[in-house]
């Protein structure tokens, strides 16, 4: 299976991003050398999409898969550059990142593929899965006690759950109360840019 193997915040620095976005508490010390340069609209397009790949922990053909589905949504309800991010947000990796079970996307999908967690129930152990509003996430009963959670919601206590979610701790679960709105995300991407790269 293809990985991302650059370093993340050899990454961060590359696409300006901050490591807070992807649940990394730290700084580089290093400076971005290109970062003052003036880019053009095709390279400031792909740094947007690079930034959304990233983030999301998503490789380009299931990129290009969700904003094909997005355009599809957008005959009937919202636009495509929001309904990407909505898409993205909806996977099951991310919810349970939003959540506060794991620190760090990558570690969310590892506990996904760990099969650690239920959907309305049933043992879920893929990533991508797209939860839906009504959807009940849950950690497995048999690994409720195990410390790695106790470590999780220790640092991960103080970070705000999005309004579309609601979350219970002691249970180790959380519910998907709406459809997240571009308002409720909190990526710094410019979805106009990936749009606009995608319509050429």
């Amino acid at each position: 299976m293809a990985r991302d193997r650059v370093p993340v915040l050899k990454r961060c620095r590359s696409l300006n991003l901050e490591p807070v976005f992807l649940g990394i508490d730290k700084k580089s010390k290093k400076q971005n050398l290109k970062a003052n340069r003036k880019m053009s609209e095709y390279g400031l397009q792909m740094r947007e999409k690079q930034k959304a790949k990233f983030i999301y922990g998503v490789l380009e053909k299931q990129f290009r898969g969700y904003y094909a589905q997005a355009e599809k949504i957008a005959k009937k309800e919202g636009i495509p550059g929001e309904n990407l991010l909505m898409l993205l947000e909806m996977r099951l990796d991310n919810v349970m990142f939003r959540l506060g079970y794991g620190r760090t996307r990558k570690e969310s999908r590892q506990i996904v593929r760990h099969k650690h967690v239920t959907v309305n129930g049933k043992p879920v152990d893929i990533p991508s899965y797209q939860v839906k509003v009504g959807d009940v996430i849950e950690v497995k009963e048999k690994y409720k006690t195990l410390q790695r959670y106790k470590d999780v919601l220790s640092v991960t206590d103080g970070r705000i759950v999005p309004e579309w979610l609601s979350v219970d701790h002691d249970a180790l679960s959380g519910t998907v109360l709406a459809k997240p709105t571009r308002a409720q995300i909190d990526v710094p991407v410019e979805e106009t840019f990936i749009v606009e790269l995608y319509s050429k």
